[in-house]
Parts: C-alpha cells; sequence; structure tokens
C-alpha cells in the first residue's frame, strides 16, 4: 500500500506543480513539489517509496509540461538517490538529513534537468550555475519546514505499528 500511496502523492504533486506553482514564483523563485516530496519521502520512508514518487512524478510532469519524456523521470531518479545516500550512513540524523539534503539536490535536480533537456534540443541554452540558487532557496525554506514533520510523523507511525501490546 505504501507504493500506491508513493504514486498517488506523486501524481497530486506534479498537478500541483504544473497549475498552481507558477503562481507562487517569487520572482524568479518557484519551488519545486514534486522534488520536495520525492527527497523528503526517500529519507522519511525509504528508497523503494521514493524510487516509486521520482518516476511516477517526473513522468507525469513530462506529460503536463513541455519536457522530453523521461528527462524530469532521470533527473527525480538520480536525486532521490542522493537522498537515500544522505539518509542512510545517519540513522539517527534522519531529521535534518532534509534540511541539509534539499538545497544541494535542488540544484542537481535543476542541473540535470537542463543538461537532459539542452541534449535533446539543442537550440536550448545552457544557463549558469546562479540560475538555479533561487530555486534551491525556494526549496530549503519548504523543506527545512516539511522535511522534519515528515520524518517525525513517519517514526512514530511506525514506532506504533512495533509496539507489543500486553
Amino acid at each position: 500500500m505504501g507504493l500506491l500511496f508513493a504514486a498517488i502523492g506523486a501524481t497530486v504533486a506534479a498537478l500541483f506543480e504544473a497549475s498552481v506553482v507558477p503562481y507562487l514564483a517569487a520572482g524568479d523563485a518557484a519551488p519545486h513539489p514534486v522534488l520536495l516530496g520525492g527527497v523528503i519521502w526517500t529519507i522519511a520512508a525509504g528508497i523503494d517509496r521514493g524510487i516509486t514518487w521520482a518516476f511516477v512524478g517526473g513522468l507525469v510532469l513530462d506529460s503536463l509540461l513541455d519536457r522530453p519524456l523521461g528527462g524530469t523521470a532521470v533527473a527525480l531518479l538520480v536525486t532521490v538517490g542522493g537522498a537515500a545516500a544522505v539518509a542512510r550512513p545517519f540513522p539517527r540524523l534522519r531529521l535534518v538529513a532534509p534540511v541539509v539534503a534539499v538545497p544541494v539536490l535542488s540544484v542537481v535536480y535543476s542541473m540535470i534537468l537542463v543538461g537532459v533537456t539542452a541534449a535533446l534540443h539543442p537550440g536550448v541554452a545552457y544557463p549558469g550555475i546562479g540560475a538555479f540558487l533561487p530555486d534551491a532557496l525556494y526549496d530549503a525554506i519548504i523543506g527545512m519546514f516539511l522535511g522534519p514533520l515528515a520524518v517525525t510523523l513517519r517514526d512514530r507511525r511506525a514506532a506504533a505499528t512495533e509496539r507489543v501490546e500486553w
């Protein structure tokens, strides 16, 4: 059931990103809800749910926006792998892992997405890393609040199911 919820959540986040996020932009900065959900969910719930989130969310975003099919899914899968690599060696620091991982992986996601788009569409110019920093800052601010909240709620739910009833 967890993979189904990840797929549904990714679809809802992709629909939100394609329809509402352009109105939430502050200057050049806009959040990436599918990226945020994928990174935070991978750290909180594990790599299998994160991969499901990234793949489904990436394909839905590619279908809704004018992007090459599979490009966003590849970028999201790489960032979800990075989130799993951050969360695995430090299980006790999972509460602060999203705060650190989200801004770094937001820049990585944007660079991969622009690279894939530029490779498939030769007319697209590749911007510098400074173009990705406003989005990364926006994602970091959102991830600073949602990340620890999601990890805490997931840990409490897991602890409630593991208790032995006497």
